[in-house]
């Protein structure tokens, strides 16, 4: 069985307003959802369709992070990006995080990562889905960008 992943509040919204939430549990059986990152997305009320997730979601699991390491705190990153960094490098897991600061510090310290359009492209791979530009174009409806570069680079991996 596949690990759990620890995902950021922006794929999880981006995930959840384009309805392609499901991608993500077909990723990883169990998502870790740190408390802050929690925080921030169910602030925006129970109407929010991400925080529905999150409340009606039992895959999606919401997790304390006991202590955000130094090495992340240097990065002066967001509570939820450094939440998810330190919980996915405690327990040597996957991050899922479309930040480019967040990414940047996952790497150095060799956390493992994904972004959303990562996962389009897995799902693509995987037969989830028919077409991944079709998924892409929904989420960049629902807030997420991508510069016309990187999608044309991204599909061209998937054969699109």
């Amino acid at each position: 069985m596949a690990e759990p992943a620890v995902i950021n509040a922006s794929p999880l919204i981006f995930l959840s307003r384009s309805g392609y939430l499901a991608l993500l549990q077909a990723f990883s059986p169990e998502v870790w959802v740190p408390h802050a990152v929690a925080g921030e997305i169910l602030r925006r009320g129970r109407e929010d369709i991400s925080a529905r997730a999150i409340s009606e979601t039992s895959w999606l699991s919401v997790r304390p992070v006991i202590e955000v390491p130094h090495q992340v705190v240097a990065w002066n990153l967001g509570p939820g990006e450094s939440a998810v960094i330190a919980l996915a490098r405690e327990h040597h897991l996957e991050a899922i995080i479309d930040d480019l600061a967040g990414r940047r510090c996952a790497s150095s310290l060799g956390v493992p990562l994904r972004g959303t359009l990562g996962l389009v492209l897995v799902a693509k791979q995987r037969g989830l889905i028919a077409e991944a530009l079709p998924v892409i174009e929904k989420m960049m409806k629902s807030g997420l960008y991508l510069s016309k570069k990187v999608v044309e680079s991204a599909l061209s991996r998937v054969g699109e």
